[in-house]
């Protein structure tokens, strides 16, 4: 750089304005770890900041070939900036692809309650309709439908075994087949690309304290976000997404359940000490009851690997979209 006055003729046109924030922020959020919530925050804060949202009207394709990265990352990599980007996706590598990386950032549960609260929020939906799971699972039988939890687990139905129930690992570790293989290689590459490229990986049993990092962390997409969250307009609507008809599992078939998600619950213990560690720094407190003890985990027979079935997402973006329009 040579001074402003021979800058233009040595170098061509000046560099694109870079923006003083993350301008390229994915949230590839988990299913039924609170991203409902957020998206509806986030189209209010959307409004209220300028920033670009950009959503995804595919819900239950988290796999992607080649070919659908490369056309995803480059649909992605040309929105208008800032963005933030969110869809049911597992991680994607866009420097693979040359593209820029953005900012991850995403929110997980515990397992096992992630698991119960999708099993029946397939069959049963939740407050915001009775017959909306007609709609979401049509195809579902009645006796599937109505299919006893502790049957599940106890007799081994496929929904309830592995490698179905490994189901937050591949969201981290990202598109490579063996990622969804239950496993240490799965395990341990998802724990490297919460390190290397998610800003933030929170815990949804401390949502308040993952927004208020979101603010600070992100404060041109989330300032203002816990205010919007604990408005009792919004905590309203929020109320609407809670799953009906959950029943709780025996303590046997619970045992079973963190038998068979262990490397979930390494990942997951991982994460939220990562989280507390974060929150210590920024001096919050964490304000919860004593930590359940660890099951006791039994190493697994081998597990085969199969294809694990397809999400079933829920169409939220139109729902959301009349929410907020009212």
């Amino acid at each position: 750089f040579v001074g402003n006055s021979t800058y233009l003729d040595d170098h061509g046109p000046p560099p694109q304005k870079v923006l003083p924030f993350p301008s390229q922020v994915v949230y590839n959020r988990v299913g039924k770890c609170g991203s409902r919530t957020v998206v509806l925050l986030l189209r209010i804060l959307s409004e209220k900041h300028g920033f670009n949202l950009v959503t995804s009207d595919i819900h239950n394709k988290t796999r992607l070939t080649k070919n659908e990265q490369m056309e995803l990352i480059k649909n992605i990599s040309t929105a208008e900036q800032p963005y933030l980007f969110t869809r049911h996706v597992h991680f994607l590598n866009f420097s693979r692809f040359g593209g820029d990386q953005p900012v991850y950032i995403n929110i997980i549960r515990d397992p096992v309650n992630r698991f119960l609260s999708n099993y029946f929020f397939r069959r049963f939906g939740d407050w915001r309709g009775e017959q909306n799971h007609m709609i979401r699972t049509p195809s579902m039988r009645q006796e599937e439908r109505y299919l006893d939890i502790n049957v599940c687990i106890l007799e081994n139905y496929p929904e309830c075994s592995n490698p179905r129930l490994f189901y937050i690992i591949p969201y981290f570790c990202g598109q490579h087949p063996r990622c969804r293989e239950p496993g240490e290689w799965a395990l341990e590459r998802a724990k490297l690309n919460v390190n290397e490229n998610f800003l933030l990986v929170g815990i949804l049993e401390e949502l308040e304290d993952v927004l208020l990092l979101l603010e600070r962390f992100l404060p041109h997409y989330f300032k203002d976000v816990l205010s919007i969250y604990k408005n009792p307009e919004h905590r309203k609507l929020g109320n609407l997404t809670v799953t009906v008809k959950k029943t709780v599992p025996s303590p046997e078939a619970i045992q079973i359940l963190y038998q068979r998600m262990r490397y979930e619950y390494e990942f997951y213990y991982y994460v939220k000490e990562q989280f507390h560690l974060l929150k210590r720094k920024f001096g919050l407190k964490s304000h919860i009851r004593k930590p359940r003890p660890r099951p006791e985990f039994f190493i697994p027979s081998p597990l085969e690997t199969e294809e694990p079935m397809d999400d079933e997402e829920e169409d939220d973006e139109k729902w959301l979209e009349d929410i907020y329009k009212r």
